[in-house]
């Protein structure tokens, strides 16, 4: 279900609050502290070749007998930001034999998404989608979003918004994929 509600003194609760006063409809508030949405995502997995930035080329053929998190992101994407340290952690749990998680960065130059990713201490593999066509291909048009494969290659889920990757939510989701 989706977890997208206002906490006071937010962005979001002062919106709400501004459209209530214009007579919209809103919300009723709750506080939460993630807001995702996670759907089963049926594929396919669409032959792509990505290039991170160390020049490495990568290929779903890449990705065989290990779980796999491809997450989409911007650096001007704040939940994005938010989010990439814990995809770090998760990462470093489980290990690059069994789950890789790959970073793709939607449409900004290289060395911005290189930049980025120094000053946060990511050591995860960044992909470039310089053109955004591997979103447009997955129909990805939140950020951030995270499409899961299991260790036989089959899609499995589509988390749309940011999760706390390394809390016990996203613990039963990297479960099912090992």
């Amino acid at each position: 279900m989706f977890a997208s509600f206002p906490v006071p003194g937010s962005r979001r609760s002062f919106l709400q609050a501004s459209l209530a006063t214009l007579g919209v409809a809103v919300l009723p508030q709750a506080v939460a502290t993630e807001a995702y949405d996670v759907s089963p995502w049926a594929g396919p997995v669409a032959a792509f070749q990505l290039v991170d930035t160390t020049g490495k080329v990568w290929r779903p053929a890449d990705f065989k007998g290990r779980a796999v998190l491809l997450n989409f992101w911007a650096s001007w994407c704040e939940p994005c930001r938010a989010e990439m340290p814990s995809l770090q952690q998760a990462a470093a749990l489980h290990g690059a034999d069994k789950l890789l998680v790959l970073a793709i960065n939607f449409k900004e130059k290289p060395a911005s998404a290189l930049q980025f990713a120094q000053q946060a201490g990511i050591t995860l593999p960044v992909l470039l989608d310089v053109d955004g066509q591997s979103a447009r291909q997955w129909d990805v048009r939140i950020f951030p979003t995270t499409l899961t494969l299991d260790r036989r290659g089959q899609p499995k889920h589509r988390v749309r918004g940011e999760l706390d990757w390394a809390g016990p939510a996203a613990s039963k989701l990297i479960a099912s994929l090992l």
